[in-house]
């Protein structure tokens, strides 16, 4: 039995364990307090009840097609959102049983789980973590390591840690107040990083196996959820072993809380790691060179409207058909394949990079590298010091370039100079295709890979378009009452020396002269050079440059002898828009690529409706797109043979090539009642370029491009394309077009149709100058 004293000592002790205990007690609960309410700013501020309500998770701005295809992000974080339904029960038990097995027990903080850590730690016998689920959602949202940690005790070493831990308490514990566990589940799953860029389940479900998550199998869901512990350390590409293991320690968690039983833990252990691993950025996706030009236009309208493009998760609709995308990609890529293996051929033992005599250009290579960035970077910190500079641009490393040959790029070893000049020797291409009646865009290539060739040559590149130009200087001498009958004689024109310029005579492409009679759609069909001339004589610069304006160039066309013959360069979206105005009745529709914008939640924030307006009579444009037929349908026109018999297509098209006199620019343009198409092929550099006209011609690179996307189109049935007739005028045409009945000319003369009543047959014939 205890003495007095001892007893009176002893209820000392007890009571000053109790006076520390209720100290300690009311001591916690006064910094908790304080660090709600951040006293003095001492801890750093929390989120408001409103920001707990409504949390604000990253998402990536989505890009949809026509037809409802996901074609790619605008990305900072590679986050899209899924909701319960959406997710496999697997993942779901993989989770709880790998990171939080009393997920549904506890109120947002596991207290069993926090002591159990400190007699892990002490006894040094398993590394675990305490954070619950909703610790960790509460960490994801709020950013508690980073935009929540600005208090005066912050950087107070010790403290911090405890800082951000209790943050995370308090707000875990208001979040399981404001939401359901299901609720917190998925904004977890929605915001969690998996690692290559990818930021939730629905993007690293794509990421690692190109599946949606709720078509996970069991192993490649402990796949994913074992990258929680490590995305880079437990990597399935950069560390698959070590994945392996980590997967099979997330399996055996299963199996010991009873979510599987042996057998089937067994069996998933047992499989290997099969990924189909596609990591998403601006490079992949459908159309990345359309994205890029649709998100300088977003990046500007969210600036003006309060939006983030790159984190409001907003969705985008266009105009872009996912199939014709693809047809256009399959084209192009058939067609360059072609068309690089003649020019590597052609030029095989020399220099591309020619003037017009024909000799090397000296120096091309040395000159071109100053225009980079790499030889700008290195001049910022060499100066003067060209030695130290051309050291870096000789200098051999590996890298990786861009091949036609599978998979589409290769390991070399190269210097920057010897890179250069090798991307040098590639030909470059552009295409697009679009609805002239509303100006829908429907298939954009801006170059051969957006990975290795970020410049666009569609709307971003403008190169001089030759004979595709010609039908403006057409449309101005119909518009002006001119006859697609009217008969100019094959002779050369002279624009005689003015202004300080000298005299100017154009020659046709073959150097030929035939001295016999063509009337316009047979001019038009043979691109005859002289009859050009002879209209922009007639008409002069000065009309033809109205027109081109009318059409929607807005480029800077210069009012010169040439300009009939595509002096001035001008874009192929700029192109494709002038030739939807022939197709439309004589409307100009803007080519527009976006149709809404809506928010993350599906509300419309922006309708995009085309400029448009009435530019010429219905008359005149029928009357052009009569004259552009015969490119396709008379023998012998330019695109006879390449439409007709190489690519066998049957219907109703009108089409011109265009050619520059050096065969630096190749071009085709072609209509059908509702689909503009327009190519382009040529070297990076103007003096890259075939010599040859059998080469180089824009029926021999860019019509195929064409020809293929074509076939590929029509024989999609479910893709409905209008094959022909074109649609006639409402009224009955003033002017005959079956030149056939009135003008008696050599050669192959214009085919015959019947166009019901003709008023008032305006055939005049020009003899010449």
């Amino acid at each position: 039995m205890a003495s007095p004293k001892t007893n009176y000592y002893l209820s000392k002790i007890i009571s000053a364990i109790w006076l520390v205990f209720i100290a300690g007690v009311l001591g916690l609960v006064l910094y908790v307090y304080a660090v709600s309410i951040n006293f003095l700013n001492l801890f750093g501020e929390l989120p408001d009840f409103r920001a707990l309500e409504n949390p604000k998770s990253v998402l990536a701005s989505e890009v949809y097609s026509a037809d409802n295809v996901l074609m790619g992000k605008y990305i900072l974080e590679n986050r899209s959102p899924v909701d319960y339904h959406d997710l496999p029960q697997n993942f779901v038990d993989a989770l709880i049983a790998t990171e939080d097995i009393r997920f549904e027990e506890h109120s947002g903080i596991d207290f069993k789980g926090s002591f159990a850590v400190i007699y892990y730690k002490l006894t040094g016998k398993q590394d675990r973590g305490s954070s619950t689920l909703t610790q960790q959602l509460a960490r994801n949202l709020f950013r508690t390591r980073t935009d929540l940690n600005k208090g005066l005790l912050s950087s107070v070493p010790g403290l911090r840690m405890l800082i951000i831990k209790t943050k995370e308490w308090i707000m875990a514990i208001r979040l399981e107040r404001f939401y359901s566990k299901k609720e917190i589940l998925v904004m977890y799953l929605n915001t969690v990083d998996f690692g290559s860029g990818a930021f939730g389940i629905k993007s690293a479900a794509k990421t690692f196996f190109n599946k949606a998550p709720k078509d996970l199998k069991l192993q490649e869901s402990a796949v994913l959820v074992g990258l929680l512990k490590g995305p880079s350390y437990f990597s399935p590409v950069r560390n698959p072993e070590r994945s392996l293991l980590r997967r099979n320690t997330v399996i055996d968690q299963m199996q010991k809380y009873s979510f599987i039983d042996a057998s089937e833990a067994e069996q998933a252990k047992s499989t290997k790691i099969v990924l189909n691993y596609h990591v998403e950025n601006q490079n992949s996706g459908i159309a990345p060179y359309f994205r890029t030009e649709l998100g300088k236009f977003l990046l500007r309208w969210c600036k003006e409207n309060g939006y983030n493009l790159y984190e409001d998760g907003l969705r985008i609709h266009t105009t872009i058909d996912s199939r014709m995308q693809r047809y256009a990609e399959e084209a192009v890529r058939e067609n360059m394949q072609k068309q690089q293996k003649l020019f590597a051929s052609y030029w095989k033992g020399r220099q591309p990079w020619t003037n017009e005599n024909g000799s090397t250009v000296k120096g091309f290579i040395e000159n071109q590298i100053k225009l980079t960035d790499r030889y700008k970077a290195l001049k910022a910190r060499y100066g003067s010091d060209e030695d130290s500079i051309n050291y870096y641009l000789r200098k051999k490393i590996p890298m990786k370039v861009f091949t036609w040959e599978a998979p589409g790029e290769k390991e070399v070893v190269m210097s920057p100079l010897d890179s250069l000049a090798y991307y040098k020797r590639f030909l470059n291409t552009g295409f697009m295709a679009m609805n002239p009646l509303d100006g829908h865009i429907k298939a954009w290539v801006g170059g051969n890979n957006y990975k290795y060739f970020k410049y666009d040559h569609v709307k971003q590149g403008r190169r001089q378009p030759g004979s595709t130009f010609k039908p403006v200087t057409y449309l101005a001498a119909v518009d002006k009452g001119y006859s697609p009958c009217y008969q100019v004689m094959d002779v050369p024109v002279t624009f005689p020396a003015e202004d300080g310029r000298p005299a100017y005579t154009p020659k046709n492409d073959d150097n030929v002269y035939s001295g016999r009679l063509f009337d316009l759609r047979e001019a038009l069909a043979f691109s005859k050079n002289t009859v050009t001339a002879h209209l922009v004589q007639k008409l002069t610069p000065a009309v033809v440059v109205e027109y081109a304006e009318r059409l929607g160039f807005s480029s800077k066309i210069e009012p010169v002898p040439a300009v009939g013959f595509g002096s001035s360069d001008v874009s192929l979206y700029e192109l494709c828009g002038a030739y939807g105005t022939f197709v439309n009745s004589g409307k100009w529709t803007e080519p527009v690529y976006l149709t809404r914008i809506e928010d993350k939640n599906g509300n419309l924030l922006l309708n995009f409706v085309p400029k448009s307006r009435d530019v010429i009579s219905e008359e005149t444009a029928y009357l052009m797109v009569h004259l552009l037929k015969g490119g396709a349908d008379i023998k012998g026109g330019t695109s006879y043979y390449g439409l007709r018999f190489r690519h066998k297509l049957k219907n109703e098209i009108g089409a011109k090539t265009g050619t520059t006199s050096n065969y630096s620019d190749a071009w085709f343009i072609a209509i059908t009642p509702d689909l503009v198409c327009g190519a382009w092929v040529g070297g990076e550099n103007r003096s890259i370029h075939f010599r040859s006209a059998a080469y180089g011609q824009g029926n021999k690179l860019a019509l195929p491009e064409y020809g293929l996307f074509m076939q590929k189109v029509l024989s999609d049935k479910s893709i409905s394309i209008n094959t022909g007739p074109f649609p006639k005028p409402t009224a009955p045409l003033t002017v005959e077009i079956d030149c056939a009945k009135y003008n008696n000319v050599g050669g192959t003369p214009s085919d015959s149709v019947n166009q019901g009543e003709i008023l008032n047959p305006e055939i005049q014939l020009d003899e010449g100058i």
